[in-house]
């Protein structure tokens, strides 16, 4: 082993508080409901953060990939000894040499799609442009990437399957052991479609609609830091939104036990799920580590490794019929959904059912028959992304219904609102079990069509219409389903290892009477530390200041539980609840240690903040009183004051917090999926240039409902960030393929992400229909960012629809529309029957 490395890092405070909190702010004394200044950001806009790229050491190494520049090839030959003889370079790797040391990656699905032998880096084919190939590392990054270039690998290329409904059809399998393309179907059915269709008014039947494939591409590229102890204790300082399930299959892949890793993260720059199928990488340099001797070895992508070969939401294709009353209310729909999750399928078979806790999307609808495929195909892997398979699901309800309302001459909003579950209905069972916690659609559809002047705005439109100006008004709706039911992995998996849901918080009293607090989750840019601490301070009836929430997640210092991490909107539902249960616990402990000390009864007692600060003193008697230092004292250092029944108390209490769910019926896939259900409405005016077909936003208002929002001001910022991203996603940004499968969008110049330049103002609103499912009345949101692209569709829509033009893809760009312009395909692509 090498001699110990000089680190480099910092000193990290717990928190840097000072000016974190607007103390004017606090109102009628309640902290929750609060719009607070985040306590992260008074260090973060000082440039005191601290990111993976950040850390630094006296013999770290680095750590890149020679990667494919083919979708599909058979690997014939790799000399690496170029690479080998320059001075600085330490090791290079390849697949036949890491599948001597490791076992292949987990696979989270069952048959067939649990076949694939996926070890994070190509063997003897590769499956997409930019799979690794050989894993080189070197003193410096710039040194590394100077000696991939020096190594020769050569290839025999074979055909891409990139087009999904190819991939699916043909005979020739990406990964032969699967023995087909096809890695997870099922079916769900429910209700009576037969005869929902039989007694139709109108049915409707609609050609290929098609969801793009794009990104969040978050500032901060993924990364970690890997390296093994004497005692054989692997060190990774990542940041991924998963520690706990990422670090169990890298024990897998490594063949070491869970408890050797200390997997912890620090500062995370933006995720948006993207960062959850890091583990690959991490594995991998994790496995160099060790046949250096456990040197510490630093990977971060780069930007084009970022956009080329890694991230990106799955691709869906949807072919349906729907079956309407005579009112133009949706009573039945059949539909085959088609699910391209790229090269290999890691993360993504739960893409295969989380759109199903959506399933009627906000619609009425109680008769449904859904055939789901899910294929493989050579392009790069899919991960989740924000709004994860869900986005696909309710664009696709949305686009339905807005196509029913043109084709049966009804105004769009009036289609809505006939088909929309109303508010008295709630808690809403939707037809496959799951159960919408609480809302009010209607008043969210009429709050936005008066903030954007909808009324006025169709009179305008009418004007615009006699100059030839092409205007379209469009709303669109989502669902953000918060606290995920892992159970509804059985349903893809029956043998699988997770269910339910749960997460754990810790707090304790420091010697010097201070208040710390260890999270199980992953924050990364969503304001934990500043929620929880206002959590705290309305239990404790202290200021968030006096707060101390630690940076990050560390395996050595947090409580967590197998399932902790930031994902699936859960935060502000799982993780306050954890934390709420926690400063119960540990506001019982105090009061029992302050009774004693202050000769009262624990009914006499109250918490709050004296000239000594945070106490428990006697009520009406704030002279009779005891700061958190003296109890601290007590119970840590002169505990032969205490009585016996007092001494198992030591002020570090441990809270985790499991939702009440059960198992779904896997076979009828019938079953509670999630606990919350947040909602955002979006309406748009677009206007198309006749021209060049570029749309131009108009107007644009939203209008959120996230039940008890516990920082409105961190949840404006979540919620407006996700509509950027899905007005990103709608006009501009697409990850695109030839037909050999090589990316053409693989740089910031093609893949042009939404900045503010190109961003309208937004005029929003919000209601509150608290969550009767959770503790404080708060859904998680951030994730309906989705909202965007149906809005734009529809407002896009609504101009070109005279022109015989259907929008049945998600992306809006200008060549797009051109086309469609060109070659109308409303004849074609939809056919309405009448009876």
């Amino acid at each position: 082993m090498p001699a110990e490395p000089v680190h480099k890092d910092p000193v990290l405070p717990l928190t840097d508080m000072r000016h974190s909190i607007d103390i004017d702010a606090k109102g009628d004394g309640k902290w929750v409901g609060q719009r607070l200044r985040r306590k992260e950001d008074a260090r973060l806009i000082r440039g005191r953060g601290y990111f993976v790229d950040d850390k630094q050491s006296s013999d770290m190494l680095h750590v890149t990939f020679v990667r494919s520049p083919y979708a599909h090839a058979k690997i014939v030959k790799i000399d690496t000894s170029a690479a080998d003889a320059m001075a600085g370079v330490s090791l290079t790797m390849t697949g036949k040499q890491v599948i001597e040391q490791a076992q292949p990656l987990m696979q989270i699905g069952s048959a067939p799609g649990n076949l694939i032998k996926d070890y994070g880096i190509a063997v003897d084919r590769v499956r997409y442009q930019g799979e690794p190939v050989v894993l080189v590392v070197a003193d410096s990054m710039r040194l590394a990437q100077d000696a991939a270039e020096l190594i020769e690998v050569e290839y025999d290329v074979l055909p891409a399957l990139v087009v999904s409904e190819e991939s699916l059809q043909s005979d020739q399998p990406i990964h032969e052991e699967v023995g087909s393309n096809l890695v997870w179907e099922g079916t769900w059915d429910h209700g009576d479609v037969d005869k929902a269709f039989a007694e139709a008014a109108h049915v409707v039947k609609i050609g290929k609609l098609h969801f793009h494939r794009f990104s969040s591409t978050p500032i901060e590229t993924a990364g970690a830091v890997v390296s093994w102890s004497r005692t054989g204790e692997i060190d990774i300082f990542a940041n991924s939104g998963l520690p706990p399930i990422n670090s169990q299959m890298i024990s897998a892949f490594l063949g070491v036990s869970t408890e050797q890793i200390r997997s912890r993260t620090h500062d995370v720059g933006g995720n948006f799920g993207t960062k959850t199928v890091t583990y690959p990488f991490v594995a991998l340099t994790a496995l160099a580590s060790k046949n250096l001797g456990g040197r510490e070895l630093k990977w971060v992508e780069t930007r084009t490794d970022n956009l080329q070969s890694f991230h990106g939401g799955e691709r869906s294709f949807f072919d349906t019929e729907v079956a309407l009353d005579k009112d133009g209310v949706i009573t039945g729909l059949r539909s085959r959904h088609l699910d391209d999750c790229g090269a290999y399928a890691r993360y993504e078979p739960l893409g295969a059912v989380i759109w199903s806790q959506v399933y009627c999307h906000t619609f009425t609808v109680k008769n449904l028959h859904i055939d789901f495929s899910q294929v493989v195909s050579n392009k790069p892997p899919c991960t989740p992304n924000r709004g994860y398979s869900r986005l696909q699901h309710m664009w696709f309800m949305e686009r339905v219904m807005d196509i029913c309302a043109h084709e049966l001459n009804i105004p769009a909003e009036d289609m809505r609102a006939r088909n929309l579950i109303q508010p008295e209905e709630f808690p809403y069972t939707t037809p496959n079990g799951c159960v919408y916690d609480s809302g009010n659609y209607p008043l969210m559809m009429e709050k936005a069509k008066e903030l954007i002047g909808w009324d006025e705005w169709r009179k305008k439109q009418e004007e615009a219409k006699k100059e030839g100006r092409l205007i379209g008004l469009g709303m669109g709706m989502t669902l953000d389903s918060g606290t995920n039911n892992f159970g509804q992995s059985y349903i893809v998996n029956p043998d699988s290892i997770f269910s339910g849901n749960t997460e754990t918080a810790r707090i304790k009293i420091g010697l010097d009477g201070s208040i710390v607090v260890m999270l199980g989750s992953v924050p990364q840019g969503q304001g934990h530390e500043t929620v929880a601490a206002q959590v705290i301070a309305d239990d404790l009836n202290i200021s968030p200041d006096m707060v101390n929430v630690r940076i990050g997640f560390d395996s050595n210092w947090n409580a967590y539980s197998g399932l902790s991490g930031t994902i699936a909107s859960q935060f502000v539902v799982t993780g306050l609840s954890a934390v709420h249960g926690a400063a119960e616990k540990l506001k019982a402990e105090l009061k029992k240690i302050a009774a004693f000390s202050l000769e009262a009864s624990e009914e006499e007692l109250e918490l709050g903040v004296g000239e000594m600060g945070p106490q428990v003193s006697v009520k009406g008697q704030p002279e009779k009183a005891i700061n958190y230092w003296m109890l601290s004292n007590l119970v840590s250092q002169n505990t032969a004051k205490l009585p016996e029944e007092l001494r198992d108390i030591d002020f570090n209490v441990k809270y985790t917090y499991r939702p009440p769910f059960e198992l779904p019926d896997t076979e009828k896939k019938y079953g509670n999926l999630t606990l919350t259900y947040a909602a955002l409405l979006n309406a748009a005016v677009v206007e198309i240039d006749p021209v060049t077909y570029q749309p131009k936003i108009l107007e644009y208002v939203y209008v959120d409902d996230c039940g008890v929002a516990i920082n409105p001001q961190i949840v404006e910022g979540q919620v407006t960030g996700g509509v950027a991203h899905g007005i990103g996603a709608a006009m501009q940004e697409a990850f695109q393929f030839d037909k050999s499968g090589n990316m053409i969008t693989a740089t910031f110049t093609d893949y042009a992400p939404l900045t503010s330049l190109n961003m309208p103002d937004l005029k929003h609103a919000d209601i509150e229909s608290p969550s009767p499912f959770s503790y404080n009345g708060a859904k998680g949101c951030g994730e309906s960012g989705g909202t965007a692209l149906q809005t734009i569709n529809a407002a896009i829509q609504d101009a070109l629809h005279s022109k015989g033009v259907i929008i049945n893809d998600s992306h809006s760009a200008p060549s797009i529309l051109m086309e469609a312009v060109k070659h109308p395909n409303r004849d074609t692509f939809v056919d309405v029957e009448h009876r």
